[in-house]
């Protein structure tokens, strides 16, 4: 076994990430036409944001974390995470936040916005591998992982965000399984928050009426039953090819059709086939990334690959089993495909940082 130092990128991790921000550019595109038209602008006008404020920057970010010795990250991911929790309670600054549909997760920089949980994602997985894999026995890995935890659930507490607190939490509990700590540890961390999540819920009405309409999505279809069913008559009049790009009938009874449902719209228009092209995507993504994880010799390479894999997969698990009913709502974004720059960006650089680690591996 040789360990390359100057291997060439993963060309499968390469080409499923082209392959998946080709994907987003097309679903967007059609996505968003009719919402730019009603809103008197061009129709190209939301792809043309995504691209200045997403796409462009992100590939710019995710080249020059390519380029970026995987040391510096494990030798300033305290300061990225610092960095971070300081943004995620920057958005209650008056002045310098936005706040939509009720919650406070923005901060508006005048020119443009950034949800701060999205670089969030990204710094707890760096800050956790470093932690984790400094060679410090299971008890004293704990304190430090659930410290770690503790502040990342009081933010996002605060900002009521429980989906994000989800895949942030279960993104830290791969690796600190993957950490190699003691299975009574995990299981306790698994039960405990999950008992947390499910306080939560029982506790906050709205999101108890999310989990009532996902065990019975036809109970009030024309109040918090409407975005599932719309969804659902979305993909199933897809059927195997589609009809064809442009010309989705759902979108204009779809709330949020370029961002949460652009999946539906998606289905609709490109089919089984289409569907399952994209799926194939993500699955070749997902198992690429864990062998690159389990071809890493060093710990920390290995527990930030699994960490990434792990983080854009259950996204897109989450969304996608959201709009066919599989799970209740979220809003969370589908990773390349949904419109928004600030999580586009973050995952180009993570995206970019896999990329290199995938350089450095064991034949």
């Amino acid at each position: 076994m040789v360990l390359k130092k100057r291997n060439k990128p993963n060309i499968t991790l390469l080409v499923s990430i082209f392959l998946l921000i080709l994907i987003g550019i097309l679903a967007l595109t059609t996505a968003s036409a009719p919402l730019s038209i009603q809103a008197g602008n061009s129709p190209a006008h939301y792809l043309f944001n995504q691209l200045i404020r997403g796409l462009i920057p992100g590939l710019i970010l995710g080249f020059i974390a390519f380029k970026i010795p995987l040391s510096f990250y494990r030798k300033y991911s305290l300061v990225f995470f610092i960095f971070t929790v300081i943004l995620m309670f920057a958005v209650f600054v008056p002045g310098l936040s936005k706040t939509e549909g009720g919650a406070t997760r923005w901060l508006n920089l005048g020119f443009t916005t950034l949800q701060p949980s999205e670089f969030l994602k990204l710094s707890t997985i760096l800050y956790l591998s470093a932690i984790l894999s400094a060679g410090r026995t299971a008890k004293k890995k704990i304190g430090p992982f659930l410290l770690v935890l503790g502040i990342i659930g009081f933010a996002l507490f605060l900002q009521s965000n429980l989906s994000t607190l989800v895949i942030i939490g279960s993104i830290a509990c791969i690796i600190f399984f993957c950490a190699e700590t003691p299975f009574l540890y995990n299981l306790f961390i698994w039960l405990f928050g999950s008992s947390i999540v499910g306080t939560m819920i029982y506790f906050e009405p709205y999101r108890m009426k999310r989990f009532i309409t996902y065990l019975d999505p036809n109970n009030d279809p024309l109040s918090t039953g409407y975005h599932i069913n719309q969804s659902l008559t979305a993909i199933g009049s897809g059927g195997l090819f589609g009809s064809g790009l442009g010309f989705s009938s759902q979108k204009s009874f779809l709330p949020e059709a370029s961002s949460d449902s652009i999946f539906a719209i998606f289905a609709e228009e490109t089919g089984f086939i289409g569907c399952f092209l994209l799926i194939v995507c993500f699955f070749a993504f997902t198992i690429t990334s864990f062998v690159i994880s389990k071809k890493s010799l060093d710990s920390f390479n290995r527990l930030v690959a699994v960490g990434i894999g792990f983080w854009l997969t259950i996204q897109a698990l989450v969304n996608i089993s959201a709009m066919t009913g599989l799970m209740p709502l979220s809003g969370t974004p589908l990773p390349f495909i949904t419109g928004g720059g600030t999580h586009l960006i973050i995952e180009l650089i993570a995206c970019g940082i896999l990329l290199k680690i995938s350089t450095e591996v064991k034949e």
